[in-house]
């Protein structure tokens, strides 16, 4: 849902953003490796000493960089498959990134296993939400199925309530309670996703084999 009107809306935003860029010399692939590097940064230098708040607030302001990257390649016409193959790979090291730095939160003065195995969890199942898509793809299945919780609607859940979460530092009681809340959600979302991937390609798989299995007949 957050990719079909979000990213719409923001693409149609940022779109001079991305014609400026262009003007001085800037390339997709440089955005696409500065908006990765600042969010690794953002979630490894905050998210682990528990600094919420600065932590997203400096992630979105990187992460927005996935969606000029595409729009400058566009507008200049230099979209291509290794720029896409660039932007995907790197979207993994971020959401990695974003996951382990709550991950490391709770094993050090976070102090909750559970948590952090919770939050290992979440970095664990987005990269399967991907693989099984990506994979499926590759042995010629369309895997016509998005699922209940892509990477939009992870980085958003679990942004949004680190972000509140952090405000706990700014006097604002009980709403630290929203992170935990957010992963879990996000963890649950994820498995259901899988799930719902696994479930499209094993159904396509058997369609694909009766097809089969009647031409062959014929």
């Amino acid at each position: 849902m957050l990719n079909k009107y979000a990213r719409g809306f923001f693409t149609r935003v940022l779109t001079p953003f991305a014609a400026m860029l262009l003007r001085w010399g800037v390339s997709p692939d440089a955005v696409t490796l500065i908006g990765t590097a600042g969010s690794v940064a953002g979630a490894l230098v905050f998210f682990p000493r528990g600094e919420f708040f600065w932590g997203t607030i400096t992630i979105t302001l990187f992460i927005f960089s996935d969606l000029v990257d595409g729009n400058m390649a566009r507008q200049a016409g230099r979209s291509s498959k290794w720029g896409a193959f660039l932007d995907s790979t790197l979207d993994r090291v971020a959401d990695a990134a974003i996951f382990g730095g709550l991950a490391m939160w709770y094993a050090g003065k976070g102090d909750n296993n559970v948590l952090c195995a919770v939050a290992m969890f979440c970095l664990a199942s987005g990269q399967v939400v991907s693989y099984t898509k990506a994979r499926g793809e590759s042995l010629g299945f369309p895997v016509n199925v998005s699922g209940l919780v892509e990477r939009a609607e992870r980085l958003v859940i679990s942004l949004v309530a680190a972000g509140f979460a952090g405000l706990h530092k700014f006097g604002v009681p009980y709403i630290e309670w929203l992170l935990p809340v957010a992963l879990w959600v996000v963890a649950v979302g994820s498995l259901v996703t899988v799930a719902q991937r696994m479930l499209t390609v094993r159904r396509e798989s058997a369609e694909l084999e009766a097809a089969g299995a009647v031409k062959g007949g014929e």
